[in-house]
């Protein structure tokens, strides 16, 4: 690995060197940053996938959805569709991508759920489709600097920092360590719960030193929900699984899952990938072949891939479940909720809510 990063230095030079002065530009204005009148917050990253942006959103959405009119805006990565669009009853991951459909089957109407890829065009799009919303969630926009966020949420996976990668093609940052400076404030993901006093502050300070002194820096931990039947089929799931995701990084749930069930069988797709009816037959044989009491059980992104006629059919007669989770704070929560709420209050003039 040490060898690889030696023969793609160059290119990973090079790409620095582009994303730098692109940067730039921004900075000087010579590039245009859109601000709105509507509150704004990004919650993204500096590397390539899996700090778990989809939960995080979902964070803030329980915490501000109940107080304003909420919206989410993604890209709508591996969707079969371009342009705006804005989920309903008949919107499909196919159609919206598998996180905006999460988010859309897990909150329905509570939230306005969007896709645009260009996002400084789809938030004029939301205001005009939805007149009285007051909060635009960007799901995975720090590069996207057309928009200037009121709130700019930075995450770094515990297992992989940013401050100790780099830069593709010889690591897995999109740009530098130094891009971290724009955020107001950077959450540690995926830590362990018992991460230490002693560790927390050795991170805060290598995190500090690209973001800046004064930044708050806030730890998250995965927390696993009790699996849920897909179809309301079956009460509860089986000690016997087979488990399947297409996922960044599905290492930690497959150990939770080996300690908790006899787990028979992990199976392993790329992120984001698109099942087939192939991979659908391939995973009920499975299943079948093991026994009755075998279930079927994946991730909630990988499961709403799978809502569509074609794989419910295949589905619905076996035991299918998928693992909800949530993130928790290992300290400093109600710090960060009141944070953002005074953020959101102060926009505002206390007549508009």
């Amino acid at each position: 690995m040490f060898v690889l990063k030696i023969l793609l230095w160059p290119l990973a030079v090079l790409y620095d060197a582009v994303t730098r002065v692109r940067n730039y530009l921004f900075d000087i204005g010579r590039k245009p940053s859109f601000e709105f009148e509507t509150f704004v917050i990004n919650v993204g990253n500096l590397s390539v996938g899996g700090t778990g942006k989809t939960p995080h959103v979902e964070l803030l959405i329980n915490l501000l959805a109940d107080r304003f009119k909420v919206a989410t805006l993604s890209r709508g990565y591996g969707r079969k569709s371009k342009g705006f669009l804005i989920a309903d009853k008949n919107s499909s991951a196919t159609l919206l991508g598998d996180e905006p459909m999460q988010f859309y089957y897990k909150f329905g109407e509570k939230v306005t759920v969007t896709v645009g890829e260009e996002r400084a065009y789809a938030i004029p799009c939301i205001l005009h489709e939805r007149e009285d919303t007051q909060i635009i969630l960007l799901d995975d926009a720090y590069q996207h600097r057309y928009v200037k966020p009121n709130i700019n949420i930075l995450l770094s996976d515990y297992t992989r920092p940013f401050y100790s990668d780099w830069v593709l093609p010889a690591g897995r940052l999109r740009e530098s360590r130094s891009g971290a400076k724009r955020a107001d404030a950077v959450i540690v993901t995926k830590c362990p719960e018992s991460l230490s006093a002693a560790e927390q502050e050795a991170i805060c300070t290598e995190v500090r030193r690209y973001a800046g002194e004064e930044k708050p820096v806030y730890f998250t931990y995965v927390n696993y929900l009790k699996p849920q039947s897909v179809f309301d089929k079956f009460a509860d799931i089986p000690k016997k699984i087979v488990f399947f995701a297409g996922i960044a990084n599905p290492l930690a749930v497959i150990e939770k899952l080996g300690r908790e069930y006899d787990l028979l069988e992990a199976v392993r797709f790329s992120d984001h990938h698109a099942f087939s009816i192939k991979d659908v037959k391939q995973l009920t044989g499975k299943a079948k072949a093991l026994g009755r009491d075998v279930a079927l059980l994946t991730t909630e992104k990988d499961m709403v891939r799978l809502l569509a006629p074609e794989f419910a059919d295949m589905l619905k007669d076996i035991p299918f479940f998928y693992i909800p989770i949530e993130v928790k704070f290992l300290e400093g929560k109600q710090k960060f909720e009141d944070w953002i709420l005074k953020s959101v209050y102060s926009k505002y003039s206390s007549d508009k809510f």
